[in-house]
């Protein structure tokens, strides 16, 4: 009988080792049957009760639980070589500091704690990163007056690193680098999300192919987490739940560099028993478990960040940013918070609440936003408890949609946010578009949807080998800091770059062959005839790489579109190419297995199954490799609907070049140089006929420029011409794909605006917003008596119209009791198509020109078929957009 432990390091502060009552794991299923006379029935002996015991470190070492549970390491090359010279086989092969000073032996641990030399290197590294945590960075050198003291970041899941898995795929990864690079940066920011005891599930392959999901059981105690406690007792947040019930969350810590990101659990005894799995999986169960996961990311999370800034001192942050709208309910949560301790009513507290929100939406199809039966939000909300003081129907107006039966999680993040944004200028579009019916009379682009392209943390994806080679130039902050004649080539010569790559890519290479012999294990094979992985894959063979997640609208299988044009590719004698397959179906998505059945089949074939695979469990160790090791990196989404797409800016800050359709972050980047553009079968309303086209592009450009390009070297064994792309890639794309270009965007258009309008909204007792709320009750009532009479262009009849010529627009306008000053009055000018409808317009502001009357004058802007209208809009200081109030008097 033997029992199953972890067992992390005690390295927290006295007051944090408080731990929750122990918990009974499932008991073992026993087998059946009456075993006969000598018989032994083989029983699997199974824990009764899960825990974890911790190891303590020597005095001299205490330095080392600091390094090793702030997150810090991930991305700082130092912190991990100080961990692999405790034990080199074994940090490489955890690659886990906590869980490293937890397998060492302790006879090993007291062999350092008195060997001068690491106690120096620690002692160094301690403060080293003392002074990154203290030190003022590029936030606290700026002088702009309203900067907010601290920004709370909501996300559902966050992908800091795999020894912490909370996460499924890009949107995590994203929220990832997004506090990494703040943290940089030094933006005062709190992550807030929620714990996942069973965290993302892990990815096996029946022997026919088949995804198999399998969820490890999560011990946070055994993770680089902290719980956080007052006076040694674990603080809990509580919400009302139907019937009077409460659902409690325990608050656990990451220190992730200077950003604490604090994750919610609801796995504790004081949950009754259907509660406590609220948390058990991310993006698991049905609509309602669905919608206590996001009530207490949102509701939960506002009151968690709260008590932990009111126990630790850390400034309470006034901005919020959602990144996607499943933690949306925050919003009501902090109305509640101002309608309690203000007297406010709701809909002057609105005001307030939006000025401080900035929300991220990452969709771009209506079919991927969350939505729940508006009865089951009423069951929620409808007794008052969850969010006291804010009436339900309020609460289901925020999220109405045009099904009355539905409440949209996104339109609610919408309304309760004063500024939004798609993550990619093509995304940002396609988002306009597609809310454009919240803004009825507003044209697409003036939508009050801003775009934010997302960015890359360099230092967590960037080999080190290539920043060493590049003289420290090619890390996060290394651009901001090159003189504007200098190059990364300065000193580094083709040669170098390209031994390099080859470098990178054998690494590749030895873990290819390692996962797809322990993928084949797992599948049933027997070592005795996986002889052949040794021979996976080659060095010298050009690499493209595809891996992310695997819904449809991505293709994972585009490439199989005509086999035998893709074996000819693989299997050229000439100029062969090798592809690597990574990627994760969602558990319910039955087509999406599927597809990946469809590669895993093609992979199989022993003609050609050293030159592609398929890797299951893809994840963020496994993506490292890859983004370093391949040389083309393939997207294929059906345009538009990859919102950004992040994994092929990991590979160009590695060298990478990108072979993708011309979406997301791609449409923006792609400048010719840098990789291809796969075309695309605009205006084939066929998908399959689509896919016929578009994968016939993308063997043409593998076969005909991209293998002939890569193999074509000199005496030297060099590609010169492969490599002037490399260096282009490294030298444009760098500063542009990197997270800390993205959060320098969120706090110059973001987060600094937001703040200053919450200074405006909540100053002098909430002036701003309660004037705010005055004029929407005003619009109310006057805007539907609101007209515009008489719009007519005046101009000298002696003379042609021509570009340029000026004109006077005049234009009659009954106010309906609002004053001038409360509005604002355009003439828009643009070209008139068939239909009349103008684009390409110009806005020009009018002036009173008499009671009732409006003038203004322009000069004609452009030649053609032009036509102009007059129209009214709202105006007040605390609205960012005229478009804001979703109101529009048109001629």
């Amino acid at each position: 009988m033997f029992l199953r432990s972890t067992s992390p390091v005690d390295v927290r502060p006295p007051e944090a080792t408080e731990r929750a009552p122990l918990r009974c794991a499932q008991r073992p299923k026993w087998a059946t049957g009456a075993a006969g006379p000598g018989q032994i029935v083989s029983l699997t002996m199974r824990a009764v009760r899960r825990f974890t015991v911790r190891a303590s470190l020597p005095e001299p070492l205490a330095g080392l639980g600091a390094l090793a549970t702030n997150l810090r390491w991930t991305w700082h090359p130092p912190t991990r070589d100080l961990f692999a010279s405790m034990d080199a086989g074994l940090f490489d092969k955890i690659r886990d500091p906590l869980r490293m000073l937890t397998a060492l032996p302790p006879e090993r641990l007291e062999e350092l704690a008195v060997d001068e030399d690491f106690l120096r290197r620690t002692d160094e590294a301690a403060a080293g990163l003392e002074r990154y945590l203290t030190e003022p960075r590029w936030y606290q050198r700026r002088s702009d007056e309203g900067l907010p003291e601290a920004v709370a970041y909501f996300s559902m899941e966050f992908g800091v690193t795999e020894a912490l898995p909370n996460y499924s795929g890009g949107l995590g990864v994203l929220a990832g680098d997004h506090l990494k690079a703040a943290s940089d940066l030094g933006v005062p920011m709190v992550g807030v999300g929620l714990l996942y005891r069973s965290g993302y599930f892990r990815q096996g392959l029946s022997l026919d192919g088949w995804q198999v999901e399998h969820y490890p059981v999560i011990d946070p105690n055994a993770f680089p987490l902290e719980p956080v406690t007052d006076r040694g007792a674990p603080v809990l947040i509580s919400l009302a739940m139907p019937g009077g019930r409460e659902l409690h969350a325990q608050i656990w810590r990451a220190r992730v560099g200077r950003i604490p990101l604090l994750l919610l659990d609801t796995d504790i005894d004081a949950n009754a028993e259907d509660l406590r799995p609220v948390t058990d999986r991310l993006y698991g169960g049905d609509a309602d478990h669905r919608i206590r996961q996001e009530i207490l990311a949102g509701i939960g999370g506002f009151r968690a960040v709260r008590k932990f800034c009111a126990l630790t001192g850390h400034p309470q942050p006034k901005v919020f940013h959602t990144n996607e709208g499943h933690a949306g309910f925050l919003g009501l949560e902090r109305a509640r918070e101002i309608i309690q301790a203000d007297r406010l009513a709701f809909d002057e507290a609105l005001p307030a609440v939006r000025a401080g929100t900035v929300f991220t939406t990452h969709t771009p199809v209506s079919a991927g936003i969350d939505r729940f039966p508006v009865d089951l939000v009423q069951r929620y909300f409808s007794d008052g408890r969850l969010v006291p003081d804010v009436d339900v129907r309020r609460v289901l107006q925020l999220g109405a949609e045009d099904n009355p039966g539905l409440f949209n999680m996104a339109h609610m993040g919408l309304r309760l946010a004063q500024r939004a944004n798609g993550v990619s200028e093509l995304h940002g579009r396609v988002t306009r578009r597609m809310f454009s019916r919240l803004w009825p009379g507003f044209d697409d682009d003036e939508v009050p949807i801003a775009s934010v392209t997302n960015g890359v943390h360099g230092p967590t994806w960037v080999a080190r080998e290539l920043s060493a080679l590049l003289g420290g130039n090619h890390d996060e902050f290394g651009h901001e800091g090159r003189t504007p004649d200098s190059s990364l080539h300065d000193g580094v010569s083709d040669e170098q770059l390209w031994a390099l790559r080859r470098e990178l890519r054998e690494k590749l290479v030895g873990e290819v062959r390692r996962r797809v012999r322990a993928a084949w294990m797992q599948r049933g094979a027997s070592a005795l005839e996986l002889g052949w992985t040794d021979r996976v894959f080659d060095p010298d063979v050009l690499t493209v790489g595809f891996a992310r997640r695997v819904p449809t609208y991505k293709r994972l299988t585009l490439m199989l579109r005509d086999p035998d044009r893709l074996r000819a590719l693989l299997l050229d004698e000439r100029r062969p190419i090798q592809i690597v397959v990574g990627g994760k179906s969602h558990p319910a998505d039955e087509n999406g297995k599927q597809l990946i059945q469809q590669i895993v089949r093609f992979v199989d074939d022993p003609a050609v199954r050293h030159r592609i695979v398929f890797l299951p469990d893809y994840d963020m160790s496994m993506a490292r490799y890859l983004y370093r090791g391949c040389d083309v990196w393939l997207n294929n989404p059906v345009r538009p609907l990859e919102a950004c797409g992040t994994s092929g800016m990991k590979s160009a800050l590695n060298g990478g070049l990108n072979l993708s359709i011309r979406d997301g972050w791609w449409d923006e980047c792609y400048d010719g140089s840098n990789g291809w553009a796969i075309p695309t079968a605009d205006g084939v309303t066929d998908p399959l006929r689509r896919d016929d086209l578009e994968a016939a592009a993308l063997y043409d450009l593998l076969g005909q420029q991209i293998a002939p390009l890569y193999y074509d070297t000199g005496d030297d064994g060099v590609p010169t011409g492969w490599l002037a792309m490399v260096w282009h890639t490294l030298e444009t794309l760098g500063p542009r794909v990197q997270a800390s270009r993205m959060v320098r965007e969120y706090v110059e258009s973001g987060y600094l605006p937001a703040s200053r309008m919450v200074a405006e909204a909540t100053g002098e007792g909430y002036r701003g917003a309660l004037s705010l709320a005055d004029y929407r009750t005003k619009l109310e009532v006057a805007w539907p008596r609101v007209r515009v009479f008489d719009a007519e262009l005046q101009y000298d009849h002696t003379e042609r119209l021509v570009v340029g010529t000026e004109v006077t627009v005049r234009a009659r306008i009954d106010l309906a009791g609002l004053d001038p000053s409360e509005v604002d009055i355009q003439t828009v000018v643009g070209q008139v198509g068939d239909g009349d409808e103008l684009t390409d317009a110009v806005h020009v502001p009018m002036r009173e020109d008499g009671i009732g009357a409006f003038a203004a004058k322009l000069r004609l802007p452009r030649a053609g078929s032009v036509g102009y209208t007059v129209r009214v809009l709202p105006k007040h200081p605390l609205l960012a957009s005229p478009a804001e109030l979703a109101r529009v008097v048109l001629a």
